[in-house]
């Protein structure tokens, strides 16, 4: 059975791999590369950082076809790990643009299923009161992904997008406290605490929590990704998140979601 083919979505503000000479800059930052590591065929996104959830989708859709376009068998349909909004572009795609057959399951990664309280403050005060979103519109700046993300607009998104039928849907949500969060992410995780509990600066885990719960991280938004922020007085070797996400493809491994080539037989010594 060949290795199942996973995709990797980003979020909202996300790209793809940039390439400089030598180097590359990756949204999701030595997490790719782990998996690879392990075998499996990897496609690593790049959709329009701020449109809305039904213009991504369609471009989630195109990279995936462009990528695998063979139409899979049943049993090596691939496996899409989303990150943030990203995971609500897969959930769009699925139900909506036929693309349930391709696909053995879904995880999501910190994604604000039920939207986030701190989108509804950056609408309400900068979209409306400072007018930030006619200053967009004025900059032909496609920022759709705000209002998609507030709390009511995730609930109307909810009640016309079910899970699909024989996908997996799993889902990471990530916390810590405020003492751990980057400064520029406390009034945000202020926000968020005051109306739904712990979260990771950006979402809370009521609203990560999709589905079956696979864990939830000790990890702000940015460090579920491999972007350390952090106060002085944290390690940062202490804090790649890579082997949390190596555990959820054992779990997916275990649960038959995913399969891996074997290994090449070594030669045996004379």
């Amino acid at each position: 059975m060949p290795a199942t083919p996973i995709v990797l979505h980003h979020g909202l503000l996300g790209h793809g791999e940039w390439h400089f000479g030598p180097f590359t800059w990756e949204y999701f930052h030595e997490i790719g590369r782990a998996i690879a590591a392990r075998g499996y065929p990897l496609l690593t996104t790049s959709v329009h950082p701020t449109a809305g959830i039904e213009t991504r989708a369609r471009q989630l859709k195109d990279a995936i076809l462009a990528r695998f376009p063979m139409p899979p068998q049943s049993q090596d349909r691939i496996v899409i790990i989303a990150h943030s909004m990203g995971g609500l572009d897969a959930r769009h795609m699925l139900t909506h643009l036929g693309m349930a057959d391709y696909v053995a399951a879904l995880v999501t990664i910190c994604t604000p299923h039920r939207g986030s309280t701190y989108a509804d403050w950056v609408l309400r005060h900068v979209g409306q009161r400072l007018r930030g979103l006619r200053l967009m519109e004025y900059l032909n700046v496609d920022f759709q992904a705000l209002a998609d993300l507030t709390t009511d607009n995730c609930r109307r998104f909810n009640d016309v997008t079910p899970d699909m039928p024989n996908i997996a849907y799993m889902s990471v949500a990530a916390s810590h406290p405020m003492r751990l969060m980057p400064p520029f992410a406390i009034h945000s995780w202020q926000i968020i605490y005051r109306v739904e509990g712990d979260n990771d600066g950006l979402v809370s885990v009521k609203s990560a929590t999709w589905a079956d719960r696979l864990a939830i991280w000790p990890a702000d938004h940015w460090q579920s990704i491999n972007r350390r922020f952090l106060p002085p007085w944290v390690d940062p070797a202490e804090t790649s998140i890579t082997p949390f996400y190596m555990r959820v493809l054992d779990m997916l491994e275990e649960r038959g979601k995913l399969s891996r080539k074997p290994a090449p037989l070594q030669a045996a010594s004379a």
